[in-house]
């Protein structure tokens, strides 16, 4: 009933704030429409929460010590670089700032795209429904779980790069899947928030690819990167 009755618009004045006054640089909220198009999360006394909530105790009960550290790290991490990993040492801003730009316009959408469900939502993180919870990343007060904006951001991230490399596409998929459960891993998120970040970055993308102008920046950043890493030129 709620999506029924607010459009996106009176959300956004609803919860207007300096993040929401931010401008997208390739696809903007009314396009994607977060807030009226995810599904509403589990409530809190729900039993899918409660079932969500045994399994971060049961990730926290098994997680190591450079599980915890890989999460630390990621929790920091809101980057293209994330992946560096996996492409190589010349994978850095300094290298490739065309990357790097398109790296941070990337990010500053997912905000614009997420945080109206995440204030329209409201759901409660799980460190702060469950207070026995240890999460070992930055915890806030404000409740914004759903969706997750680190998670949105690695298969956002991870698509875009597959634009410019699709040769490493299951490489690249592989590590947005693992970037996304060190969210887990932190105690700082729940399941279902990381099902609604990927659908939102997934449909970011689809939106993206019809922008001239994001088509343009990553066709720069493109040719910049496979020359940096010393791949064959794309064919188009």
């Amino acid at each position: 009933m709620k999506k029924i009755l607010l459009s996106l618009a009176c959300v956004a004045a609803l919860y207007a704030g300096p993040t929401l006054a931010r401008d997208a640089a390739f696809v903007s909220a009314e396009q994607i429409n977060a807030f009226q198009v995810l599904p509403e999360p589990p409530t809190s006394t729900s039993q899918v929460t409660q079932a969500e909530l045994l399994e971060l105790h049961r990730i926290e009960s098994t997680r190591t010590p450079e599980q915890v550290e890989r999460a630390m790290a990621d929790d920091k991490n809101e980057s293209i670089f994330i992946f560096q990993a996996l492409m190589g040492e010349a994978f850095t801003a300094a290298k490739l700032p065309l990357t790097a730009a398109l790296s941070v316009k990337l990010n500053n959408d997912e905000s614009v795209n997420t945080d109206p469900a995440k204030n329209g939502f409201k759901r409660v993180r799980p460190y702060n429904l469950d207070k026995t919870l240890h999460p070992v990343c930055k915890t806030k007060t404000k409740n914004d779980s759903y969706p997750s904006g680190h998670t949105t951001t690695g298969y956002l991230m991870a698509l875009a790069l597959i634009d410019m490399v699709p040769e490493k596409r299951d490489a690249i998929l592989a590590r947005a899947d693992d970037y996304a459960n060190n969210r887990l891993i932190c105690g700082v998120h729940y399941p279902s928030d990381l099902q609604a970040s990927k659908l939102v970055a997934y449909s970011m993308h689809a939106v993206m690819g019809t922008n001239p102008k994001y088509r343009q920046e990553l066709g720069a950043a493109r040719l910049e990167l496979r020359r940096v890493l010393g791949l064959a030129s794309p064919a188009n």
